[in-house]
């Protein structure tokens, strides 16, 4: 029994910090999923301008790893601080990581999720937007009705991962800006049980199997949600999984 008191102990302790990697997924996700849209649809308009700009965007967020990008963001702003942020009395917003963090991770998504929408939205049934404007459907209406229900179908198993990929990227986020006070994530809990007793197997274990639960969660939501979009479409036959040789078809 005493084995299992200091697992059941950093259970607890992490319970408090895990909140934290959530309220930075959580602020993230509909920040970068509403910008996404708006990325995607700049990325494919004919204006050469508009989608020069969204293009580089996503070029320059895709090609630079998060861990980067958090420091070039934090430095940045701790370079306008003295100039910007504290003559206008909101340096104590912008340096807070409870801010910058899930900005930065919400730019970041934005521009995976862009890509991902744009490739759904380069799917589309080319016929059903012809039919829909021989209708003479204005675009705001086209894009509510056919545009927008094929997109988030073709997209929602690929934007499924990139959540989970942007939950599981909140573990860098306080190894890079400074903790504030009682601020402390998985990663940052995690290392300060570690530095006290070096029992890297039980306190990083155990806030993997958080990000685990947490990410198990995630599927299960979004999976539900998939089910919600394609419900008026036939269910895929079950897998029959079998161990016997087939002799023929």
């Amino acid at each position: 029994m005493s084995a299992y008191v200091p697992l059941v102990g950093d259970i607890a302790r992490l319970a408090m910090p895990a909140l934290f990697n959530l309220y930075f997924a959580l602020v993230a996700i509909p920040v970068g999923f509403a910008l996404a849209i708006l990325v995607a649809l700049g990325k494919g308009s004919r204006n050469a301008l508009i989608s020069g700009l969204c293009r580089a965007y996503i070029y320059a967020f895709r090609g630079t790893p998060f861990f980067i990008q958090l420091f070039a963001f934090y430095s940045a702003a701790l370079a306008l601080n003295v100039s910007a942020w504290k003559p206008l009395g909101i340096d104590w917003l912008v340096l807070n990581p409870l801010f910058l963090g899930p900005a930065i991770l919400a730019l970041n998504t934005t521009a995976y999720t862009a890509e991902i929408f744009h490739g759904a939205l380069r799917a589309l049934p080319a016929g059903e937007i012809e039919a829909a404007r021989a209708y003479g459907l204005p675009p705001g209406r086209r894009f509510r009705r056919i545009v927008w229900p094929h997109l988030i179908r073709l997209a929602w198993p690929a934007y499924t991962n990139e959540v989970v990929f942007l939950f599981q990227a909140t573990a860098l986020i306080y190894l890079t800006l400074p903790i504030v006070g009682d601020q402390h994530d998985l990663m940052s809990m995690a290392g300060t049980l570690y530095a006290r007793d070096f029992n890297a197997g039980l306190h990083y274990g155990v806030a993997a199997l958080y990000f685990l639960a947490i990410s198990l969660a995630i599927f299960y939501v979004f999976s539900r949600i998939y089910r919600r979009l394609t419900r008026h479409q036939p269910a895929p036959a079950p897998m029959n999984f079998s161990f016997r040789r087939v002799l023929g078809r």
